[in-house]
């Protein structure tokens, strides 16, 4: 071992000799054998270069240069206690950080767990990342991000990326979504490929896995949509959408979630994707992780029911969005 390297044991045999004034005490009170404290003591000093107990008289004494020493290994000590106890809040989750990253769709279909997470794990501190999935899933690889909330209809991410790990959480309908004012709001029967083809469509741009899985869908039936608004925020979509003229397609939960907007059945059917978690498989897994992780799991088999829903009018598809429906 490095005789440079100063060990918490040796500094606190020093603070008990300085008490006590007296090796014998302070062995007694430390509950070690009277050679041992000598020796650890004698280690610190040789160490050092210089003496720190005048052990001449009848009681021992710190020497100038020990007087000095002690102050500082009294501040290393209180530092090295402060630091064992931030590891065990970190271990009982009074503190510690989060970093998610999600795609515009994950950032709106996860609100309520990271509320939860907040609410049942008040001091530790998340930050989140809207991106592409692509993005989140360099960034797991590369230890900027925790946890990546990724949406998708396969298991790519995995394939894709040997060292990613999947949690599935729920299985999430696809729908075309329009404003209050849009005339197929409330319609309770499929719309077909035809009326589809018709529709002026806001959408994400092929950045994002949402709307490379409606390419998909578009050209496995020959669709061929008419796309008026690309964008990389879901937040311009939905205040498109309300003014009543364009359409877009949603997640059903994000549909009936909000006001004045309307989910709508096609046929083909879209398909359903599953909301998941990513993270780097042989990667060290703080206890804000797994806490997350176990909540995330909870969480996805409550479903869009544990979501508020404000509406101005009831679901047309209220009959599919009930408890674990889409599970």
């Amino acid at each position: 071992m490095d005789r440079n390297i100063m060990c918490p044991r040796s500094l606190r045999y020093l603070l008990a000799v300085a008490e006590h004034h007296s090796f014998t005490r302070a062995a007694e009170t430390l509950f070690v054998s009277q050679p041992t404290l000598s020796q650890q003591i004698k280690q610190l000093e040789e160490s050092l270069e210089t003496q720190l107990l005048d052990r001449s008289g009848r009681n021992v004494h710190l020497t100038d240069a020990g007087e000095v020493y002690i102050s500082y290994a009294r501040r290393a000590l209180g530092e090295l206690d402060a630091g064992k106890r931030a590891i065990q809040e970190l271990q009982d989750l009074s503190r510690g950080s989060l970093s998610l990253g999600m795609t515009p769709i994950t950032d709106y279909l996860a609100a309520p767990l990271i509320d939860k997470f907040n609410k049942r794990f008040p001091g530790i501190s998340v930050g989140t990342y809207e991106m592409p999935q692509d993005d989140i899933e360099s960034g797991i690889l590369s230890g900027n991000i925790d946890i990546g909330i990724a949406f998708t209809n396969t298991l790519t991410v995995a394939a894709n990326y040997e060292y990613i790990e999947t949690q599935h959480l729920f299985m999430e309908p696809l729908n075309m979504a329009v404003g209050s004012t849009h005339q197929y709001a409330g319609m309770e029967t499929p719309l077909g490929q035809h009326s589809f083809e018709q529709e002026p469509l806001a959408l994400l741009n092929s950045d994002f896995a949402l709307r490379r899985h409606i390419d998909l869908y578009c050209l496995e039936h020959d669709i061929k949509p008419q796309i008026a608004i690309e964008t990389n925020s879901l937040s311009t979509i939905i205040e498109v959408l309300r003014l009543g003229r364009l359409a877009t397609i949603l997640p059903n939960t994000i549909a009936c979630q909000q006001t004045e907007i309307f989910p709508v059945m096609l046929i083909p059917e879209l398909p359903h994707h599953t909301i998941t978690l990513i993270s780097r498989q042989d990667s060290y897994k703080s206890p804000a992780s797994l806490a997350f992780k176990e909540l995330a799991a909870e969480w996805g088999t409550d479903g869009c029911h544990d979501t508020p829903v404000k509406r101005t009018g009831p679901c047309p598809m209220s009959e599919v969005c009930v408890p674990n429906a889409h599970n």
